[in-house]
């Protein structure tokens, strides 16, 4: 049995401390094998840079995911190529840098493959995911028992029926993007751990993870306004799963939720 933990976006530097006050006392803590991050969020509310890339080395994290916002910051995406564990949705155009699934292996030399796709309803145009994944799970093949899906997307509707199109096929289907940690943690009839959203990390004193004042102003006055990142209440939040590495089946999945010291 191999434990993993599955970090929600994390949001400007808020989640960044996150990471660095909590992350290695819950690996520790909980005895996880393999962690994953999503960093879509991770330079200011948007993007993620190469400075940010290196300070996240010195953390416990094999694998890190991103989504739409992935794209923002020019430096990063000129060097994409350089970060192999960096995934981004594979349902893109596959002309774009980076990729969209990764294998990468625990302590003990277990596979893990690692994927992203996004979704189609209320999010920028890409390829359908439900077909896009068909082709990732296939190019895996028998390289891993393990395989973690993401679906990044808005519809609640849309991720639990990934959830269903996976279930026995992927160990587990979790849901990034919206920022806000969902109570139906899951394991579907077929031993897929699930999760609509996993949340975020970041300042939970925010409207998804932003200072209210500027997203309020935008609701009210229907016009722009810079969003600017929330800095109380940060959390560390994610699930931690449970996934037999011989069959691939989920046995448990538990949110996990980390108070930071201010």
């Amino acid at each position: 049995m191999i434990r993993i933990l599955y970090i929600g976006d994390v949001v400007g530097q808020p989640g960044r401390k996150a990471l660095h006050q909590k992350l290695n006392h819950v690996v520790d803590r909980e005895k996880i094998d393999f962690t994953i991050v999503n960093i879509e969020n991770a330079a200011g509310g948007f993007g993620v840079t190469e400075a940010i890339m290196h300070e996240l080395s010195e953390l416990p994290i094999q694998a890190y995911t991103s989504g739409n916002h992935i794209w923002d910051k020019k430096d990063f995406v000129e060097n994409y190529d350089h970060y192999e564990h960096v995934i981004r949705p594979a349902n893109y155009p596959q002309a774009n840098p980076g990729k969209g699934r990764v294998i990468r292996q625990t302590a003990a030399g277990v596979n893990v493959a690692v994927v992203q796709v996004m979704g189609n309803v209320f999010m920028p145009p890409c390829d359908n995911p439900f077909y896009v994944i068909e082709r990732e799970l296939k190019e895996i093949g028998d390289a891993a028992k393990v395989i973690v899906v993401d679906i990044h997307c808005e519809a609640t509707s849309e991720k639990q029926a990934m959830g269903r199109h996976l279930d026995g096929r992927a160990s587990v289907v979790v849901g990034t993007h919206t920022h806000v940690p969902t109570a139906d943690e899951r394991i579907l009839p077929m031993g897929t751990a699930f999760q609509t959203d996993v949340g975020m990390t970041g300042a939970y004193d925010s409207i998804i993870g932003f200072r209210p004042e500027e997203v309020l102003y935008r609701f009210l006055m229907n016009t722009p306004k810079k969003l600017e990142v929330a800095k109380r209440d940060i959390r560390l939040t994610g699930a931690m799963i449970e996934v037999d590495e011989t069959t691939g089946r989920a046995s448990s999945i538990v949110r996990i939720q980390e108070r930071v010291e201010e």
